[in-house]
């Protein structure tokens, strides 16, 4: 899954699946901007990066500051000469310790959930796609979650959201698909993440006693998804949702 020379934005990069999204894409040849809220942890990703021989930008940016993002993007075009190749936005919350009801949730939680989960990949994806297009080329990865699928009980806010980013995928899919740009998803289950962490033991054993296989996917997993449809190895899949959860669900 060659990717040399190309450039590759990941959001939200700093942990967990961002930063094995960034580590994947840089190992098979991108020229990678990473871009997080944490800056500490980001310069971290950006140096562990840099020492293992990789190209690499980083900027902190907050993108539920959309000014910040629009800057954010005016700096990258203007080192990338306005050439993003391929995008993944994976910036998200699940706010899983805010989960409740719906009818006990505030609106500042669902507004929250459409804020960091669904608003950022279309506001990043709006300074990409022009180009994309002009250039008769581009890969847009979007990053959803099988809740959309699922269901899940607690956290109808988060599963809107991210059925939004599934939405979104299918419908720009099929608007830039005659300009040759792949516009796709991928749906992670139960992954080994700073979230799952916090899990409690008992938790922590019904989520894995939920998956078919009764294990947790790591975030290599979910790179290994991205790394596919960020190759020419999926020049002909657009519009998809790759669901990567252990068989939680079956698309």
């Amino acid at each position: 899954m060659e990717l040399l020379g190309k450039n590759a934005v990941v959001t939200g990069s700093a942990h967990g699946i961002g930063k094995a999204i960034a580590e994947r894409l840089a190992a098979n040849g991108a020229n990678v901007a990473v871009m997080d809220r944490d800056r500490e942890a980001l310069a971290s990703t950006a140096q562990e990066l840099r020492r293992h021989g990789h190209q690499v930008l980083d900027f902190g940016v907050d993108f539920t500051d959309l000014d910040a993002v629009n800057q954010t993007f005016s700096e990258l075009n203007t080192q990338w000469e306005d050439r993003v190749d391929i995008l993944v936005n994976n910036v998200g919350h699940s706010s899983r310790e805010a989960m409740a009801p719906f009818g006990d949730i505030e609106p500042q939680q669902w507004s929250l959930m459409v804020d960091v989960c669904l608003l950022p990949a279309m506001a990043c994806t709006h300074h990409v796609i022009k180009g994309m297009k002009s250039r008769q080329y581009g890969k847009v990865i979007n990053i959803s979650s099988d809740s959309a699928f699922v269901g899940p009980r607690a956290n109808a806010p988060y599963a809107a959201a991210k059925g939004g980013i599934v939405s979104f995928t299918r419908a720009l899919a099929r608007e830039v698909a005659r300009f040759k740009v792949n516009v796709n998803s991928v749906a992670p289950g139960y992954i080994r993440t700073r979230a799952m962490a916090a899990h409690t033991p008992a938790a922590l054993a019904k989520v894995i006693s939920e998956t078919p296989m009764e294990m947790l996917g790591e975030p290599e997993d979910i790179a290994n998804a991205v790394a596919f449809f960020a190759s020419e190895q999926s020049r002909f899949a657009t519009g998809q949702t790759l669901i990567v959860n252990g068989g939680r669900w079956f698309n």
